[in-house]
């Protein structure tokens, strides 16, 4: 994998911090083998969260098999970004933007799933992903932050640490004959802030977002009970 990491560290309003080794954030992790599923392993992770779509899972396969570790499929629905295409010289920022609130929109009982597994502690620890780890894992992670009372600028800027691991992966892509389309495989900070600016203007809070989609009110509170120190 080429775009892996924690997401803890960041401080919360509330004076807490959310805690290390339970929440990871991926690419898709079906490449893994030898020393480098060893490697994962050892992470302890419990609980696969896979976003991808049933195609991207058909072509690539899953995360390989280790005892003790539950793998869970959630497609938020979406439109294909290929019907939407990235126009070059235009505005990438407000492009990306565009399409998480439509994924937003569109997917939100899936991604309030995702959430709602994260705050279930019997879950953790859990690695959510899906191929790039930029987009779908992006907003899943952001809306856990963002419960979670973590600032808007440390969820953007945990969004654009994506930005090196991406061209990482591009030029292993390259090397293995792939051709990557558009948008480029980047990630604008803005992007993300817009986003949350987006979904509060139209939701009030993250949290009524979340409520809106599924998750209860019994889970938000676990999620910041054991995501939280």
């Amino acid at each position: 994998m080429f775009n892996c990491r924690d997401v803890g560290g960041y401080p919360a309003r509330d004076g807490r911090t959310v805690r290390w080794g339970r929440l990871y954030r991926s690419d898709t992790p079906h490449r893994l083998d030898g020393t480098d599923l060893s490697a994962f392993a050892a992470l302890g992770v419990r609980t696969v969260v896979d976003l991808r779509r049933p195609a991207e899972v058909e072509r690539d396969g899953r995360v390989p098999h280790l005892d003790g570790v539950a793998y869970r499929h959630i497609h938020p629905e979406h439109v294909d970004w290929a019907e939407n295409p990235y126009q070059p010289g235009s505005d990438l920022v407000r492009y990306l933007a565009d399409r998480y609130t439509a994924l937003a929109e569109t997917g939100a009982a899936g991604l309030a799933e995702a959430v709602g597994l994260i705050a279930d502690a019997a879950n953790a620890p859990v690695l959510v992903h899906c191929v790039a780890g930029k987009d779908r894992t992006g907003v899943v992670c952001a809306l856990t932050l963002a419960a979670l009372g973590v600032a808007d600028a440390d969820i953007a800027a945990d969004y654009a640490l994506s930005a090196a691991a991406l061209e990482r992966f591009q030029t292993w892509y390259a090397s293995v004959g792939g051709r990557l389309g558009q948008p480029p495989l980047t990630t604008p900070a803005e992007a993300m802030t817009l986003f949350l600016a987006r979904l509060r203007q139209r939701y009030g809070s993250v949290e009524d977002y979340l409520r809106g989609a599924g998750l209860t009110d019994a889970q938000l509170a676990a999620l910041r009970a054991h995501l939280l120190a």
